[in-house]
């Protein structure tokens, strides 16, 4: 089975909100960018370090109850390395969202006090939330809020223009739609994006995608296969497949396996949970 599936996705809508966000980084004091957990470095947005020059950063790590939770730990103190203010959450708890606010006081601890010093009392701070599609960005939102303040979704490309949110006196949010960056100059990090279904998958082959995810599994989270799919040993990676595929009833006629079927469960189970808490890549990779 080929593994060299080649992933370029750049539409014209993220043209436009790219340029959307340049227009409004004027008016934000605090660029808040979600990732997922589970690819914290390959979820990242690098044209969001351009873009938010000069501005405080906060770094959230959302959909941490689907990440290794080691390696979530590693990753935030990674950050924070970096410079960056950083949290893990999983959007979903209201908890962890409104926990937030506190965070985003802290990074712009300065700019309250140089208001403060000009008379200006109760301006709230003014931050908005970046991230690549299908990271979580409108649950976090609607979960901060306390209301359904942003449309979700769980494909790419729900979020299709910039909405300001008052959450309370304190923060009012600019909700802007999920950018990727024009080119992968890394094939594994278009690859991680397609694994959590960041790209969509029509644009994808669907069953080289799943094969190297596999291979990846089978070196880092064994257990994790062994249990979910109940296998009795690792075999090689198409082998596995096989049992996979037999095992789900992903078969054409004729008893052979549907590649596309079987790689579309593989990555659903990734996606949802189903194979425990993975995380794809580490910090100590020399990043």
């Amino acid at each position: 089975m080929a593994t060299n599936t080649n992933i370029q996705w750049y539409p014209g809508h993220m043209t436009k909100a790219r340029r959307m966000m340049e227009e409004s980084i004027k008016l934000i004091d605090i660029v808040v960018e979600l990732v997922d957990a589970r690819v914290p470095y390959s979820s990242k947005n690098p044209d969001i370090d351009a873009l938010a020059n000069g501005k405080a950063r906060l770094i959230l790590l959302n959909k941490s109850d689907l990440a290794d939770p080691e390696q979530t730990k590693a990753w935030k103190k990674w950050y924070e390395a970096q410079g960056f203010f950083a949290a893990t959450i999983n959007s979903r708890n209201t908890g962890d969202a409104r926990g937030v606010t506190n965070l985003i006081q802290e990074a712009c601890k300065e700019i309250i006090e140089r208001n403060a010093r000009k008379g200006i009392k109760n301006r709230p701070i003014r931050a908005m939330i970046v991230g690549i599609p299908n990271v979580g960005k409108s649950t976090f939102i609607n979960s901060f809020a306390g209301r359904a303040a942003a449309k979700t979704g769980n494909t790419p490309g729900v979020t299709k223009g910039k909405q300001w949110i008052r959450l309370n006196k304190n923060v009012e949010l600019l909700d802007t739609p999920g950018i990727l960056w024009p080119k992968f100059e890394d094939q594994e990090v278009g690859k991680k994006l397609a694994y959590i279904g960041s790209i969509r998958d029509e644009v994808l082959d669907a069953s080289d995608l799943a094969y190297s995810f596999l291979e990846y599994l089978r070196e880092e989270y064994p257990e994790n296969l062994i249990k979910r799919y109940a296998l009795t040993e690792l075999t090689p990676t198409i082998a596995m497949m096989d049992q996979i595929g037999k095992a789900r009833g992903c078969l054409k006629a004729g008893a052979e396996i549907d590649y596309d079927k079987t790689a579309a469960v593989i990555l659903d189970d990734f996606r949802k949970g189903a194979l425990g808490r993975i995380t794809l890549e580490r910090p100590s990779e020399g990043l």
